[in-house]
Parts: structure tokens; C-alpha cells; sequence
């Protein structure tokens, strides 16, 4: 049924947890088709009695997801038709995430930055490996933290917490996350796989329909609040993709130099 996928390695097992690979080592960020795969498969989800439960996670070790590829960003920093695009493709993909059906789990396997973060706390259920770094550094980019950050981390973490975070971009410790409820559980790598997908199996072999409705219900409200500030977020980051500050971010970033920002 996903075989239209090529920047994401989905595996349905046979208990009907479905396993979506973030696959683009060796950081696993976004470029290209994976934002669509992405944004597909959760539409699909729906329509596909086989699956019961998804479970996304990073190929390898190092990283569930940088987020944004530095070298798309600098393709795109002339092509203004192309960025307006990526953010349709943005909030279509956020969009799929509120209005998935069935219990979604990140398994985060590595550091989660920017669009990697906003992907795993957009999940219901979030399970870390200890020593792993969550962050939503786009201001260090010269972007807004549209692509949902700004939306996600105050409903889970309270607005002062989430400001100090978002304004800095200031990496939390996976235990840290756990412990302040930006995630569920922060485990040793030797027991990511019996934390994560144990809750997976058990959700599959539960009562889906109970289940997926009580998710539903759980999530209205967060749903009903975050679609109608979406439009305004992904925009307000479109915008700031035009600044000189995000030009000289990038250009910054492939230099390897702090970059000095004007501030327009």
C-alpha cells in the first residue's frame, strides 16, 4: 500500500504496527520526498484496516530526525516559488499528524531537532533513548518556529518553559524532557526497543476502536486549537525565510562560523 514511498522505509508487521524509517543518514533530515512520503502514509493510515498502530522512527543511532537540510535551504533561498511550497508541504504534513486516526508513537532513537522535534512531540506517545537532545533551534536559522513548534511545545511543557526554549533554541536532555512531560520515558538504548514498540503491540492487540476513539477524544481540543493557529504559524516562519537574517544563518552554517545577525 506505501509503495510510493522513497525517502521513508515503511514496515507493516504482521501484529499491524506499522514502522516508518526516517531514512536519510546520517542525520535523517528532511529534504526532498520525505516531507510527502511523510504527509501520505498518515493520510492514509486512515483508510487502512491492516494497520492499527504507527511507530516513526531515525535509521541508525545518531539522530531521529536534524529536521531541515542546510544545502535545501541554501537551493532555496533564491527560489521564492519553491519556499512557498515548502510550507504548503508543512502545514499539509502537520495537518496529517492532527487528523490521523490511530495511535501514533515516536520512537526517537537519536538527537530530535526542529522539524525532527516537532514530528516526535506531534506523536501521542513519545519514547526516548538517554543522552539524546530535543531542540527547536530555528531562530538560530533566522526562522520562526512555525512549523509547529510554537504550537506543540507550550501545550505540553506550559508557555514560560516553552518561550526559553523556543527563543534560545537551547537543546533538553531526553531525561529532562521526561521529566518536565515534554515526552513520555527516557531509557537506557538497550531498552528503547522493549519500551517502544512493547507499548505498540499492546495498543495493536487492544481494542482498536476504543482505542482510537479515546485518541480522538483525548486530542479534540488540542486538534480544535492548533488547525486554526496553523495557517497563521507555517506563514509567520514563510515570511522569515525571506529575511537577510536566515540568508546569513545559512550561509553561516556552511562556513563554520557564528553568524551575525542584522536583525532584518
Amino acid at each position: 500500500m506505501y509503495e510510493y514511498c522513497t525517502a521513508l522505509k515503511p514496515e507493516l508487521r504482521p501484529n499491524g504496527v506499522l514502522v516508518l524509517t526516517l531514512d536519510n543518514p546520517p542525520t535523517n533530515a528532511f529534504k526532498g520526498a520525505m516531507h510527502d512520503d511523510l504527509r501520505r502514509v498518515l493520510e492514509d493510515v486512515n483508510h487502512d484496516h491492516e494497520t492499527r498502530v504507527v511507530v516513526i522512527t531515525g535509521a541508525g543511532e545518531r539522530a531521529f530526525s536534524a529536521g531541515g537540510d542546510i544545502r535545501e535551504m541554501q537551493r532555496m533561498l533564491d527560489a521564492p516559488m519553491a519556499t512557498i511550497q515548502s510550507f504548503v508541504e508543512a502545514r499539509r504534513l502537520l495537518q496529517a499528524f492532527l487528523r490521523a486516526e490511530k495511535p501514533v508513537i515516536a520512537r526517537i532513537n537519536g538527537h530530535a531537532v526542529g522539524l525532527g522535534a516537532t514530528i516526535a512531540l506531534f506523536s501521542d506517545l513519545a519514547y526516548a533513548v538517554e543522552g539524546a537532545r530535543i531542540a527547536d533551534p530555528h531562530v538560530a536559522m533566522g526562522y520562526a518556529a512555525g512549523d509547529g513548534g510554537a504550537l506543540i511545545w507550550p501545550q505540553l511543557i506550559g508557555y514560560m518553559r516553552a518561550r526559553e526554549y523556543l527563543f534560545t533554541g537551547d537543546p533538553v536532555l531526553t531525561q529532562d524532557a521526561a521529566a518536565m512531560g515534554l515526552i513520555n520515558r527516557a531509557v537506557p538504548r538497550e531498552q528503547l526497543d522493549e519500551v517502544a514498540f512493547g507499548m505498540a503491540d499492546r495498543l495493536a492487540a487492544g481494542a482498536s476502536i476504543a482505542i482510537n476513539m479515546t485518541k480522538q477524544a483525548v486530542n479534540l481540543p488540542l486538534r480544535r486549537q492548533l488547525e486554526g493557529m496553523l495557517d497563521a504559524s507555517v506563514w509567520f516562519e514563510a515570511i522569515s525565510a525571506f529575511s537577510e537574517d536566515h540568508r546569513e544563518a545559512v550561509a553561516a552554517f556552511l562556513d563554520k562560523r557564528s553568524p551575525n545577525f542584522a536583525g532584518n
